[in-house]
């Protein structure tokens, strides 16, 4: 049996999405999706969109429902990156991007600047600070980032210019929305 995620807003409103049987790879819980898209409503149409540690698409892929003008995908497993790329050709996103690396290789190779990040890797490789260090000149003054963890938000060493608005927790999962302040 596969694994699926549902998309829960938007355009795809309800479809689902199959997603490769991989050792920590868990899609935002849906209730934590459904608080996120709606606390990004007004912000996400015609947004830039980097989902940093894609995993099942789950975030990419509402992003887009929901009016994201373009999204960069990233996901290092050749498994899953499979998957997404069929379904990107499943929904026709021809305004998605799906690189095959790691997020850090790709931080290295971006020069574009995106207005929304999703900054939710896989909790056990630690790689919150490294990555938010690393993708902080890509991500515009005044755009939001959402931050996924499995411990408290506060321990995660952000960078100093992104200011926490929101914060919401679904069993173990905690979740944040930061803007970066210029």
């Amino acid at each position: 049996m596969k694994n699926q995620l549902r998309i829960i807003g938007g355009e795809w409103k309800r479809r689902t999405l199959p997603f490769a049987s991989i050792d920590g790879l868990r899609p935002t819980p849906d209730r934590v999706r459904e608080t996120l898209f709606n606390w990004l409503m007004w912000d996400i149409q015609n947004a830039q969109v980097l989902d940093l540690c894609s995993g099942s698409g789950a975030l990419g892929f509402e992003a887009l429902s929901r009016g994201a003008a373009h999204v960069i995908m990233i996901e290092p497993n050749p498994a899953q990156a499979r998957f997404l790329k069929d379904n990107i050709q499943l929904l026709k996103a021809e305004n998605c991007q799906l690189l095959n690396i790691t997020a850090q290789q790709a931080l290295n190779k971006l020069t574009d600047s995106f207005d929304v990040v999703f900054l939710d890797p896989p909790y056990s490789l630690d790689l919150w600070q490294e990555l938010a260090e690393q993708a902080d000149p890509l991500i515009k003054p005044n755009a939001y980032i959402y931050v996924e963890a499995d411990r408290d938000l506060s321990q995660l060493k952000l960078p100093q210019s992104w200011q926490q608005l929101k914060q919401t927790k679904a069993g173990l999962v905690r979740a944040g929305l930061f803007q970066k302040i210029s």
